[in-house]
């Protein structure tokens, strides 16, 4: 029932998942890791929208109102301050929000990071109950290298800077989107019907990304996508000692 929302995704990706990493994912005893490492993926990735915003678009209210919403989840992420109670809710907004009146494109970028953002939040507190239904001790673990891989190849100047960042976001989500796919029926009942359940989302968000990309440049951008669809299948498909949701081949056997 997914190909059609999963075709896109597939042809935007230069290469699939490797199966070693599949074989991975769904043993027992990695459970933890991919649980633990996803809630922080889901965090990093309502951060990065709003550093965007924060960079090219938002009014300073803006940027206050963003950075409140954001920080209950990561004092839990990084200090352990709050639990499922104290967030619950807590990725709601109470006001519209604009951008600044010098940015042509602000006020789609606007509207599409700010529901990532929620999203992404939305996605950290459903990882967290999945987290303690299973009696997992959370633990802040560090990031793999696949974000900074991808982020060193960025060019310095703007707009291509932002363009670029903008391209790698797509690339982050819609490699997300392929692993949920490839993992959920490997996984407990109730965890890979979760994992389903954020296609939709992370399939749009691939799609905004993208479409921002594309707006700001205002001319083809397939030569950068191109560009970063190599270097992410190269992190993707070359040997990595360690387990996180978004790298490459095991190599610790």
């Amino acid at each position: 029932m997914y190909e059609e929302l999963l075709a896109p995704i597939n042809s935007f990706l230069k290469c699939s998942t490797p199966d070693s990493w599949v074989d991975q994912a769904k043993k027992a005893e990695n459970l933890p890791i991919l649980l633990r490492d996803h809630l922080i993926c889901e965090l990093k990735a309502s951060q990065s929208a709003l550093f965007l915003l924060k960079r090219y678009a938002l009014r300073e209210e803006g940027i206050e109102q963003l950075g409140e919403l954001v920080k209950p989840y990561e004092q839990f992420a990084y200090k352990r301050i709050g639990n499922l109670e104290t967030l619950k809710g807590k990725n709601a907004i109470s006001k519209s929000i604009k951008a600044r009146s010098d940015c042509p494109y602000g006020q789609d970028m606007v509207d599409k990071m700010v529901l990532l953002i929620r999203e992404e939040l939305h996605h950290f507190y459903q990882v967290l109950e999945i987290i303690e239904d299973n009696n997992i001790a959370y633990e802040p673990i560090p990031g793999s290298r696949y974000a900074k891989g991808l982020l060193k190849n960025v060019r310095t100047y703007e707009p291509e800077a932002l363009i670029d960042k903008l391209i790698i976001g797509a690339f982050i989500e819609a490699r997300s989107c392929e692993r949920f796919a490839k993992i959920a029926p490997h996984l407990d009942p109730k965890i890979g019907k979760f994992y389903l359940s954020l296609l939709r989302s992370e399939a749009r968000h691939y799609q905004d990304y993208l479409a921002l990309a594309e707006h700001i440049s205002g001319q083809d951008i397939t030569e950068r996508v191109t560009f970063f669809a190599v270097v992410e299948a190269e992190l993707i498909q070359s040997p990595d000692s360690d387990f996180k949701f978004h790298s490459g081949k095991p190599n610790f056997f």
